[in-house]
């Protein structure tokens, strides 16, 4: 039975996956080819630097004639933008409030997640002044932390050069496990993973530092695009003190080194230090009103754009999705085909090109790093940002990737990684 319905489902899609995967080429040359959307300056439209999600969005809407299927259900507003709890109880999906009637279960409802423990008891002594907290010890400088006059020569180097000096970057198999599920094209709509994207996470993860202030940030953010940003003390001093943890670590010393020597940043470290923090988490506007939004909100934590229909903008960090999966605000939905035939990921891949719903709001497309700590992140992502262009053509241990950077004036609107392969 089950090979008939596969045989006739291959008929009606009209010849089956080799068709299907000429089709994906084609489509993705077609939107190779179209033009991303640069970032506007003006508060008024500065939802305009969404680019990657509004040009696949746009082209997936498109496309949805031939699927009809519905998206997502209604986003909860509250009067003024008030920061609000964004628990599941604030994000109700119709699948989810279903019940089971006399023992029949619903068809197609996802196992029950895996429980998830998060080591939060660290979080709270973030909040006090960065000068009252107590930090890893230094890197030692080495010869490996100066920039060769190759790397200085060639850009692309540099970024290589930070993947080799990630030393906190996670093993697969060893820290972490993914199940990447079934593929899919950007458009369609259905749901090819049977659970979550990131089955398990080493407890130890959350007891690196850096990973553990990084994901102190994450609720500190309103993700309603548009709604201005109330920043607390409190809050001032956890992103001071994240800003001197990355610091102390490698990738974000050969940075320093790097800018330095071609005379972008001050050679005193404590200046380096605040221009980070203002590169990173400086307010700006965006969708419309200002002080509304941020490069680390925008990247790392990601935001609901509220004007016409609501998408997902930014969220490119795996730790702020392995967190939302875990609290069961993430809906992973399966990986986008990659370009190249036989290029399909698995347990052991550490780029994804992915969709899922964040609250019930669709995603079509997004891709993300899996495993990297953030002081890599962040160190690639600002280099890109002074040295690079739009496009920026790298390799990043085996992975050939293209990181896209978007610039709200002198500051990062948008920055994400898109596999070439």
């Amino acid at each position: 039975m089950d090979g008939l319905i596969k045989g006739l489902v291959d008929v009606a899609l009209g010849g089956g996956h080799d068709r299907d995967r000429e089709e994906e080429e084609q489509s993705r040359d077609v939107r190779s080819r179209s033009s991303w959307a640069e970032v506007v300056s003006g508060d008024q439209d500065d939802d305009d630097d969404d680019d990657e999600e509004r040009r696949h969005n746009q082209w997936s809407r498109q496309e949805q004639s031939r699927t009809q299927k519905a998206v997502h259900g209604g986003y909860e507003e509250n009067e003024g933008c008030q920061r609000q709890d964004f628990t599941q109880n604030n994000w109700n999906r119709e699948e989810k409030k279903e019940e089971n009637n006399d023992g029949w279960e619903t068809v197609g409802r996802k196992p029950p997640r895996r429980p998830h423990k998060v080591e939060k008891d660290q979080w709270h002594g973030y909040k006090k002044p960065a000068s009252e907290q107590q930090y890893s010890d230094e890197v030692e400088i080495s010869s490996s932390l100066e920039p060769s006059d190759e790397e200085l020569a060639d850009f692309s180097r540099a970024c290589d050069k930070l993947w080799e000096l990630d030393l906190n970057r996670l093993k697969p198999g060893k820290d972490y496990e993914i199940e990447c599920g079934e593929g899919k094209k950007v458009y369609q709509k259905e749901d090819m993973a049977q659970g979550n994207l990131i089955n398990w996470l080493s407890e130890d993860v959350f007891r690196k530092p850096t990973f553990s202030r990084f994901c102190s940030l994450l609720d500190n953010y309103n993700p309603n695009q548009g709604c201005k940003e109330v920043v607390t003390s409190e809050e001032k001093q956890e992103q001071a003190a994240f800003i001197e943890e990355i610091c102390r670590t490698a990738p974000i010393k050969y940075l320093h080194k790097y800018l330095s020597s071609k005379g972008i940043v001050s050679g005193s470290y404590q200046d380096f230090k605040r221009t980070m923090t203002s590169l990173w988490f400086d307010l700006y506007g965006r969708g419309g009103t200002s002080g509304s939004s941020s490069a680390f909100e925008h990247v790392f934590v990601g935001e609901i754009k509220q004007s016409g229909e609501q998408e997902v903008s930014g969220f490119h960090n795996w730790l702020q999705f392995y967190l939302e999966e875990a609290k069961g605000n993430v809906d992973y939905q399966g990986y986008i085909f990659p370009r190249r035939r036989g290029q399909i990921p698995d347990s052991e891949t550490q780029l994804l090109t992915i969709q899922f719903e964040w609250n019930g709001v669709l995603k079509s497309v997004s891709s993300t790093l899996i495993g990297v700590s953030p002081e890599f992140e962040i160190a690639l992502y600002t280099l890109c940002l002074f040295l690079g262009g739009e496009d920026n053509h790298i390799q990043l241990g085996p992975y050939p990737v293209n990181i896209k950077c978007y610039r709200h004036r002198d500051r990062i609107g948008s920055v994400f990684p898109v596999a070439e392969c």
